[in-house]
């Protein structure tokens, strides 16, 4: 089997944002959640501290170093987070003004994940409180048209940019949300043709549309679908992934879930995936779970839902290591592209993160070069 393209989703909200200041305060980004964090039960392993310190993620001289580190250790393309609401883009300087600003920019490849949920102020959320709502994440088709020509303007055209058997990939992460805000399956199908048509005109080929799948809620109004194949199908998706083992995977203990057996759990689950979609699935890895930093830590901690959830623990180097291991003997024999996705880079504040800290060091990253090795030519 061809080694698989490893794919590292990147979320970026560790710079400053004009909408996070006038929501949160001066210069305000999520660094000041994980500064904050500390243990709320006995053996809670937190504050989480960064190596490398608190980075701003859009200078050029940050993605330098985030890329060096990625590539070198395995990974071949980090797949952003990607916000448009109605008023525009949201988190977008880490990209534009750090990644495609680096001078080493073409050791990875980029994509995009258009993470078209609704925005809610979790940072931080207290106990027993409603969560407001901050951006709504449907889009009409107006905003879809405006957001998908934003994609084809500033990214589509960059060599970087990844092709999936030489489509350039973009993945979306709530099909319902999508759906509802471009009037159905009908309109939703017209708004990806149409989005295709752009592309080739544009001279640009073809797109390999990807979906996330999953079927455990989440944020607050997250639906899953009943029937996520012939949705797939109806859209003409070319993919499918995850983003992330808890949606998909109960947590069923509390305050802490195994992470060895949940990994287990979650690698079962590919196999019922492969069957299900008559698309290719992309098996994904998560490398923890730990969303307490975006509570409010005089609460106290309880299983109250997102992100009062539940803690994965036992997830060392060498058990996300067994984890991508299992991900390759998955994809042996799948027809369609090899690839998997990993969660993630930098979800500090959700626990899931392989950017060096100060006890692990670049363990994690490690994990990934002896799960797959390095590829010689990208």
């Amino acid at each position: 089997m061809n080694r698989p393209d490893v794919a590292v989703y990147y979320f970026p909200q560790y710079h400053i944002d004009p909408r996070n200041e006038a929501w949160h305060g001066t210069d305000w980004t999520e660094w000041e959640l994980v500064k904050v964090a500390t243990p709320r039960f006995k053996g809670h392993d937190q504050p989480k501290v960064p190596l490398w310190g608190y980075l701003d993620e859009s200078k050029p001289e940050t993605a330098e170093r985030q890329i060096n580190a990625a590539a070198d250790h395995g990974v071949d393309v980090f797949i952003y987070d990607w916000y448009f609401y109605d008023t525009g883009p949201f988190l977008q300087r880490a990209l534009e003004e750090g990644f495609l600003k680096a001078p080493n920019k073409d050791r990875l490849r980029f994509a995009l994940m258009w993470a078209n949920h609704d925005w809610f102020n979790l940072f931080p959320l207290k106990r027993s409180t409603d969560r407001s709502l901050l951006q709504s994440g449907e889009v009409t088709e107006e905003v879809f048209q405006a957001a998908t020509d934003y994609m084809i303007d500033h990214y589509f055209r960059d060599p970087c940019y990844w092709r999936v058997e030489g489509g350039l990939y973009v993945s979306f992460y709530e099909l319902a949300s999508l759906i509802s805000g471009l009037k159905g399956i009908e309109g939703t199908r017209k708004a990806m043709d149409r989005l295709r048509e752009k592309v080739r005109a544009a001279g640009l080929g073809e797109l390999h549309l990807n979906t996330v799948v999953w079927g455990i809620q989440n944020l607050p109004t997250e639906v899953a679908l009943e029937n996520p194949d012939s949705v797939v199908k109806a859209l003409g998706f070319d993919s499918v992934t995850s983003y992330v083992w808890i949606h998909n995977v109960p947590m069923d203990t509390y305050p802490t879930v195994d992470y060895p057996a949940y990994a287990d759990k979650a690698v079962a689950d590919w196999p019922k995936f492969r069957k299900q979609f008559s698309v290719p699935y992309f098996p994904n890895v998560s490398m923890g779970w730990d969303a307490s930093p975006r509570t409010v830590q005089s609460d106290m901690h309880a299983p109250l839902g997102y992100p009062h959830t539940p803690i994965l623990v036992g997830n060392t180097p060498a058990e996300f290591q067994r984890a991508l291991e299992a991900s390759l003997s998955h994809l042996e024999g799948q027809l369609g592209p090899s690839v998997v996705t990993i969660n993630s880079w930098n979800e500090w504040t959700e626990g899931s993160y392989i950017e060096p800290d100060t006890v692990n060091g670049l363990a994690y990253l490690e994990a990934i070069r002896k799960a797959f090795g390095v590829k010689k030519n990208r």
